[in-house]
């Protein structure tokens, strides 16, 4: 979860909503706390991977999974072009280069590429670079708040927001582009079956992981907006707010964990997608050679490509922010579908015994499905016809789906 956008963000959402931006970090954890109590109860039906995708063919039938899947490999596209952009942003505080033109596309298709090549090579490399980025990303941040909350100025940081930051379209976007920040929680269900006792384990693990980010996101806020007074304008609001109350140190040091945290999503992100690729084409959607896989490394290789040249065509053509936004509106189907089905299942199946059991019982699901309705009538038109035109290609691959490969 802890990607991107803490790094990022805290400088738009203060533009949007002012000192109402740590309530609204707040409320966006308590938000996806809703979400996350779906993804809970649903993963107590199933031992199996597959995660959003899963629950909605259940819920739903195998049309509606599918789409869910497909919109999920859409949005590791924008999220890889988003991350792209956003490591540029990060960068650019130290290299005035990255912030445009030719050093900008130079970081852009450097991480792409080296990532895709990562992961292409075995996927053992790819995780354990991921391993070695999470130490990397979570002590600046903590660092960040641990000393920059003894320099908070409390006016600024808890004052009376401005009229404007309280307009609906204003705080639907910030709900938005917050929830981008809180996003990949869902992909700790698609493993399922490797956990240990998943039923149990894995709706223990989502909630401590909700709590624990929301608290550190709250932090990381408060001491943005109450040590940086001209914090709506910074492109790196961390590291400036970091040079601010502790030095140039600091800001060097927030900057590296910001590059090592978006590297780490984007590595994520580029060892993940391309696996929902390879299974739809494996199951006949899309080319077959799609489903190939490498003989020498035994990875997804030309999906990998695939996902790559997709994710940099992308990221030329949009700002980290604008991304974001995109791939929120692609993620809210997912969790819409999986807070509708956790209201089919509790029907159809009621609660096992000894199975944890859903406080509030079908309020949770019905709350989470009309908050991530709102929040999808939220979004900009442009990017409501873009996300409509993609599921209508992905009905086009259903409609003509093909023998899958090593069937009679």
């Amino acid at each position: 979860m802890v990607g991107s956008g803490v790094y990022l963000l805290p400088a738009t959402a203060f533009a949007l909503l002012g000192p109402f931006s740590v309530w609204g970090v707040l409320l966006a954890g308590a938000t996806v706390g809703l979400l996350v109590l779906c993804y809970a109860k649903a993963a107590t039906y199933f031992d199996v991977q597959g995660g959003s995708a899963l629950y909605a063919r259940e819920a739903f039938g195998p049309f509606a999974g599918f789409q869910v899947g497909w919109t999920i490999w859409l949005t590791r596209i924008a999220t890889a072009a988003s991350l792209a952009n956003g490591l540029a942003d990060a960068l650019a505080r130290f290299w005035p280069a990255a912030s445009s033109g030719g050093g900008r596309m130079a970081v852009i298709a450097g991480s792409l590429l080296a990532l895709a090549a990562i992961n292409i090579a075995g996927v053992r490399q790819a995780a354990q670079l991921s391993l070695w980025l999470v130490a990397g990303k979570l002590l600046p941040l903590l660092l960040f708040v641990a000393i920059g909350v003894f320099h908070v100025d409390l006016q600024p940081a808890f004052g009376t927001p401005a009229p404007q930051a309280l307009d609906p379209r204003r705080m639907g976007e910030a709900a938005l582009l917050l929830l981008f920040a809180y996003a990949g929680f869902e992909n700790l269900s698609v493993a399922a079956s490797e956990f240990h006792s998943p039923r149990r384990n894995v709706p223990f693990a989502l909630v401590a992981m909700i709590v624990l980010v929301t608290a550190v996101y709250a932090g990381v806020q408060l001491v943005a907006q109450g040590t940086l007074p001209g914090l709506a304008d910074s492109t790196t609001p961390l590291a400036d707010a970091a040079a601010a109350f502790s030095g140039e140190g600091l800001a060097l040091l927030v900057t590296a964990g910001a590059a090592l945290s978006i590297l780490g999503t984007g590595n994520a992100t580029m060892l993940l997608g391309p696996r929902f690729l390879h299974t739809l084409a494996s199951d006949g959607y899309g080319p077959r050679v799609l489903a190939h896989v490498d003989r020498r490394f035994h990875t997804p290789a030309l999906a990998i490509a695939v996902q790559c040249v997709l994710a940099l065509t992308r990221a030329r053509s949009g700002s980290f922010v604008q991304l974001a936004l995109l791939s929120m509106v692609t993620r809210l189907l997912a969790y819409m579908t999986t807070a509708g089905s956790v209201l089919v299942l509790q029907r159809r199946h009621g609660d096992a015994p000894g199975s944890w059991r859903l406080p509030g019982g079908a309020l949770v699901p019905c709350a989470a499905l009309a908050l991530s309705l709102a929040m999808l009538l939220s979004a900009r038109p442009e990017h409501l016809l873009a996300v409509a035109v993609a599921m209508g290609v992905g009905c086009g691959f259903y409609l003509l789906r093909r023998r899958p490969a090593g069937t009679n």
